[in-house]
């Protein structure tokens, strides 16, 4: 049987953790012992709960009493990484998904309908743009695609219907920076939501909320797991803005399983580590291949030569881990350094522990049309990095022996 100190000593603790460091939220938080008071996280590997009476299951799946009723939507491994990550994302509440696209795809139909408009950046991932193209305007919700980085054009974008504004900051892959404060007050003042995919920077490095962002989101699949092993994601905000996701969660089933969630939970526990080491190695990066005759153009917001460097130190800590660059040349060009390097990994994924590069323009922004992947400054000679935790020489020797071939 449970301990009634420890009961009580982690509802202090649940308390003293509300004014620790996200380092320590993020170890900490979310975390309740079980009967058997295990100190690391539980796996619940069950479909359904039990009670001990007709009246208490009756109570519990009216509403009347919290509790567990059906790990599609209550499952007490998930309510741990849920309540870390919400805390350490300066939230109320988080809801956790299947996916990060099923995450967004659970905040757009959770809270749009037939008629309503969404401002977009164009510069987001590819399949959001799929999202909004093909699925979301057969239910007569439209998008209006604008610069991130264009505060009039996303003011001119507004329209009275419009409900939504959504911003990848930084962008994929470009790494584009939006004033998230200044969108969070068109947003408000439209009577809209702002809602921000926070993939490339996690909590640690940027918190969208607090700049005045209703919603935050991210694909676990990346930094939060950070090993590339498990497919998952999560939208974070107040509790009357995760309502209408969960209700949509809980009707269409896009659930986290239990495991995808200690995964994510463990993540989270090395995650300020991670990200300090990835952003040193990738701003060294980001600096060297600027000095690199076979490139053209580097995108990183931690270079003082990007245009939004100023806005980054602003609204995040550290300038994130993806850096991408443009080759002399053309897509031949790229994908000869591409296949000539031999220790980074050729996967379209980011945010893992091992570097990763491919080529946007074909690989994640392939199902853009050339017209939007234009809109998006995506180049056929762009190549994107994600770098990893490997020693940061070793990194650079082998994009250096791939250019050299150029």
């Amino acid at each position: 049987m449970k301990n009634k100190n420890l009961s009580q000593r982690q509802q202090r603790q649940k308390e003293y953790l509300k004014k620790t460091a996200l380092s320590t939220q993020a170890i900490r938080s979310g975390t309740v012992s079980g009967l058997e008071q295990e100190h690391n996280d539980a796996i619940y590997a069950t479909s359904s709960f039990i009670y001990g009476s007709a009246e208490e299951a009756c109570e519990c799946f009216s509403g009347q009493t919290e509790g567990n009723i059906y790990s599609r939507f209550t499952n007490p491994t998930v309510r741990t990484f849920e309540q870390r990550i919400a805390l350490m994302e300066g939230g109320a509440r988080a809801v956790a998904a299947s996916s990060g696209m099923a995450a967004l795809t659970s905040i757009f139909l959770g809270h749009l309908k037939q008629g309503d408009h969404i401002v977009s950046s164009c510069s987001i991932f590819g399949s959001i743009v799929g999202l909004f193209d093909n699925v979301l305007t057969k239910l007569g919700i439209t998008t209006t695609y604008v610069s991130p980085v264009d505060s009039q054009a996303w003011q001119d974008a507004i329209q009275p219907n419009t409900k939504a504004l959504f911003l990848e900051s930084p962008s994929n892959p470009l790494g584009e920076v939006g004033d998230i404060a200044a969108l969070a007050t068109l947003a408000h003042s439209h009577n809209a939501l702002l809602v921000v995919d926070n993939c490339f920077c996690t909590p640690i490095l940027q918190n969208p909320l607090a700049l005045g962002a209703d919603i935050v989101m991210h694909s676990a699949t990346k930094y939060i797991d950070g090993q590339g092993r498990c497919v998952g994601g999560v939208a974070i905000g107040s509790e009357e803005h995760m309502e209408p996701v969960f209700g949509f969660l809980r009707t269409v089933g896009t659930c986290m399983s239990p495991f995808n969630a200690w995964v994510f939970i463990n993540g989270l526990e090395t995650l300020s580590l991670r990200m300090q080491a990835h952003c040193s190695s990738a701003l060294k990066l980001a600096h060297w291949l600027q000095e690199q005759p076979q490139v053209e153009r580097v995108y990183y917001p931690g270079l003082e030569s990007h245009p939004q460097h100023q806005l980054a130190k602003q609204q995040q800590r550290l300038f994130g881990a993806v850096v991408s660059f443009e080759v002399r040349g053309d897509r031949t060009s790229a994908w000869r350094c591409i296949d000539d390097t031999q220790l980074l990994s050729i996967t379209g994924n980011f945010g893992d522990a091992k570097s990763t590069i491919t080529h946007p323009a074909t690989t994640t922004h392939s199902r853009m049309t050339a017209a939007a992947r234009a809109l998006a400054g995506i180049k056929d000679n762009l190549i994107r990095v994600s770098v990893g935790l490997e020693d940061y020489e070793d990194i650079k020797q082998d994009l250096a022996q791939a250019l050299s071939k150029l």
